[in-house]
C-alpha cells in the first residue's frame, strides 16, 4: 500500500471515506465583520436621521434635525470605538458628494457652512458618550437610563455645542455672546432627543446585554 504524503487532508480523506471536518472560523474574524456590519448600520441610521425632515427657526443659520439622535444612540449603544467610526463614515461618505446631510446635502461645500462645526463634532461627541454609557453596567437596573443619559448630555455638552458654537459664531461673525445665545436654542431639544437616546439604549441592552458588556 502507498505511503500517505504526510499532512495531506485529500489523502486522508481518500482512504478513509469521511468527510473532512471544516475548521471553525476564527472568533477574531467572526468579531471584526461584526463590527463593521454595526458600524455600517448605524452610519446609515445617522444619514436617515439627517434626511428626515428637520426644522428651521428663524434667524437660524444651522437647522434642527435628529442627526445629533442618530449620533449619540451609535455612541451610546456601540461604545467608544465602533461609535466615533460610524459617525467618521457618515462624514466621509458626506463630504464624499453623497447627499446625506442635513437638507439633502453633500461634497466639500458644507466645509463652508456655519453648520459644518457641528459635523465635525460627531465623531469626539460620540466617542466620548460611547466611553461613559460603559459605566452603566456598574448600576443596578433602574439607574441604567439616567446614566445613559448623563454619557448622552456629556457627549453633547463637551464637544457638539462648544465646537457647533464656535464654528458658526466664526462663519456669521458673531460675537462670542451673541454665537452661545444662538447655540442654546439646540439644547432643549437635544435634552429631550438624549432621554429618547437613554430609553432606546436600555432597551437594547436588555435585549441584547453583550452590547453593553463587551464594549468596543
Amino acid at each position: 500500500m502507498p505511503a500517505l504524503p504526510e499532512n495531506d487532508p485529500a489523502a486522508a480523506l481518500a482512504v478513509s471515506g469521511s468527510p473532512a471536518v471544516a475548521a471553525p472560523v476564527p472568533a477574531e474574524r467572526t468579531r471584526t465583520a461584526t463590527d463593521v456590519a454595526l458600524v455600517a448600520t448605524f452610519a446609515a441610521f445617522i444619514a436617515v436621521c439627517a434626511l428626515l425632515p428637520s426644522i428651521t427657526v428663524a434667524g437660524m443659520a444651522v437647522p434642527i434635525t435628529l442627526q445629533t439622535f442618530g449620533v449619540m444612540l451609535a455612541g451610546v449603544v456601540l461604545g467608544a470605538r465602533r461609535g466615533a467610526l460610524a459617525a467618521l463614515l457618515y462624514l466621509a461618505v458626506g463630504l464624499a458628494g453623497l447627499p446625506i446631510f442635513a437638507g439633502g446635502t453633500g461634497g466639500l461645500a458644507v466645509i463652508g457652512k456655519p453648520s459644518f462645526g457641528y459635523l465635525i463634532a460627531f465623531p469626539l461627541a460620540a466617542a466620548l458618550a460611547g466611553y461613559l454609557a460603559s459605566y452603566a453596567q456598574r448600576v443596578p437596573g433602574r439607574w441604567r437610563a439616567p446614566v445613559l443619559f448623563a454619557a448622552a448630555m456629556a457627549g453633547s455638552l463637551v464637544f457638539t455645542h462648544p465646537i457647533g458654537i464656535a464654528v458658526m459664531g466664526w462663519r456669521l461673525a458673531l460675537e462670542p455672546a451673541a454665537a452661545i445665545k444662538l447655540g442654546l436654542t439646540f439644547l432643549p431639544g437635544d435634552i429631550l432627543k438624549n432621554v429618547v437616546v437613554a430609553v432606546v439604549a436600555a432597551a437594547v441592552f436588555r435585549a441584547f446585554p453583550d452590547m453593553l458588556r463587551q464594549r468596543r
